[in-house]
């Protein structure tokens, strides 16, 4: 798997988890301050793995340039 093909991979696995969960959150059953803490919650739960993705795609960068740079 190239690059392109995993940071493409991995934005579409965001993309889908952010439209998944908005659907389930209009569609479920509770109040507004329930919801917003909710989302509130989620958004920060998709912050971190944002970041830990970002990490993970920077590290690999790292390690293909320091192998072509041999």
């Amino acid at each position: 798997m190239n690059r392109d093909s995993s940071a493409g991979f991995f934005a579409g696995l965001i993309i889908g988890a952010v439209i998944g969960a908005a659907v389930g959150l209009l569609y479920a059953p509770q109040s507004g301050d329930e919801t917003r803490r909710l989302v509130k919650g989620k958004a920060a739960a998709t912050k971190e793995t944002l970041a830990k993705a970002a990490g993970r795609v920077k590290e690999a960068v790292s390690s293909k340039m320091a192998q072509a740079n041999d």
